[in-house]
């Protein structure tokens, strides 16, 4: 499965789930995940979307520890049956 594939699916699972989930974009700071995630009841996440098997870059892990020690939830997306399982999770406090 293409990693644009896999996105796409997130997207619509994120929207059937009444939320949105744009592409992000950060000029000049390169390594940003794919998407943002925003969810009902204030939930935000960011998701880096790759085709099965593959990894992320090293200038993208360093980004993911960025922020995460600001606080927020950063996942990596590799597979469409994972898609559930993050979004249960970023609804989780």
């Amino acid at each position: 499965m293409r990693e644009k594939t896999i996105e796409k699916k997130l997207a619509d699972a994120v929207k059937s789930r009444g939320g949105l989930a744009p592409k992000f974009t950060s000029p000049g700071f390169n390594g940003m995940p794919d998407r943002i995630v925003l969810l009902p009841g204030g939930r935000m996440a960011f998701v880096e979307v790759k085709a099965p098997g593959k990894a992320p870059r090293p200038l993208q892990e360093a980004r993911h520890r960025l922020l995460r020690q600001l606080g927020f939830k950063v996942y990596v997306l590799d597979g469409e049956d994972q898609i559930g399982g993050i979004l249960d999770e970023i609804c989780t406090p």
